[in-house]
């Protein structure tokens, strides 16, 4: 299949790639997967056994008209123990290669098939003010709410794009599932649709 770039440029894409069938469940995984490898999964607490002292027992077990008592650490005593404590844990989920790129491929057909997909030649900003952004989104006809994406790091983009509310700029390198579902847009250079067919295909 073939689609036209803001300058007019007919660009071929593989059909294996850019237009497979949308599998939402397969999606749904690699959204998931991709935002639980984020989480650092460092929370703790202490339990009875890990609060400092309680060694000796608060007072006699008989006589005192108290309930008995073994401890001043257990949960129901202040600076205790807690309960149900929460423990350091790995939330990240095992996502196969093969179906993380079936996923990729399913997120930019829909993204064909959507006209949420822009390509571009090159993104052509010389100095790093918001203005020139504002002004290049414009005449790529595609609200701020974008996703820019080229193959390397690209100074001037980057700084021009990150006063812009919900405008976000990514290396290729970095490109994931999450980026690519959360804007309305997303604009490509024609080299990096390149190195994604490379990749995906």
């Amino acid at each position: 299949m073939k689609l036209k770039s803001v300058e007019g440029k007919a660009v071929e894409l593989d059909d294996a790639v850019f237009a497979s069938e949308y599998n939402e469940t397969l999606v749904h995984q690699a959204v998931v997967a991709y935002m639980s490898a984020g989480r650092a999964g460092t929370k703790a607490q202490k339990t009875r056994s890990d609060v400092s002292g309680g060694g000796a027992k608060p007072w006699r077990q008989k006589g005192t008209g108290r309930a008995r008592a073994g401890t001043s650490r257990g949960p129901i005593w202040r600076s205790g123990g807690v309960t149900f404590a929460a423990r350091p844990r790995d939330y990240s989920k095992k996502l196969n290669k093969k179906m993380y790129r079936a996923a990729m491929r399913s997120i930019f057909s829909e993204l064909v098939r959507s006209e949420s997909l822009i390509i571009i030649d090159d993104f052509a900003i010389s100095d790093p003010k918001t203005k020139s952004m504002v002004n290049a989104l414009a005449d790529w006809k595609v609200s701020s709410d974008s996703l820019l994406v080229g193959v390397e790091k690209e100074d001037n983009v980057s700084l021009s794009s990150r006063n812009i509310p919900n405008c976000e700029y990514v290396e290729l390198a970095q490109l994931n599932p999450v980026s690519l579902v959360s804007h309305d847009s997303v604009v490509m250079t024609s080299s990096a649709v390149s190195k994604v067919q490379e990749w995906l295909s």
